[in-house]
């Protein structure tokens, strides 16, 4: 299994920057990234098994950065694999007051 994430900033349109993000499973941190120009982490984890995960993004630090207070200081998702080869891409729509996730490819 590979995973990857991408994180927009719906309020400005591009690409969210410097996003901390992390990868857990159970109560360890397994993997940890920091989004690129493009807001992307290409390659957060090469060799995961099946089971549940959660990635934690950091979004209190990226507004603050951005100068700019929201309503969710983390934005945490919980998603399932259950093909340990395939690979997942989990994509984040953020603004302040509202974000969006689904499976991309």
């Amino acid at each position: 299994m590979s995973l990857s994430t991408h994180v927009l900033d719906a309020t400005t349109g591009r690409p969210a920057a410097g996003v901390a993000v992390s990868l857990h499973r159970d109560d360890s941190e397994v993997a940890a990234g920091v989004t690129d120009d493009d807001g992307r982490i290409g390659s957060l984890a090469a060799e995961l098994g099946a089971g549940t995960y959660r990635l934690r993004f950091d979004t209190a630090a990226y507004f603050a950065s951005q100068g700019v207070s929201g309503f969710y200081p983390e934005v945490l998702i919980t998603f399932e694999v259950t093909d340990a080869a395939a690979h997942h891409h989990v994509p984040l729509l953020l603004s302040p007051y509202a974000y969006s996730t689904y499976r991309g490819s």
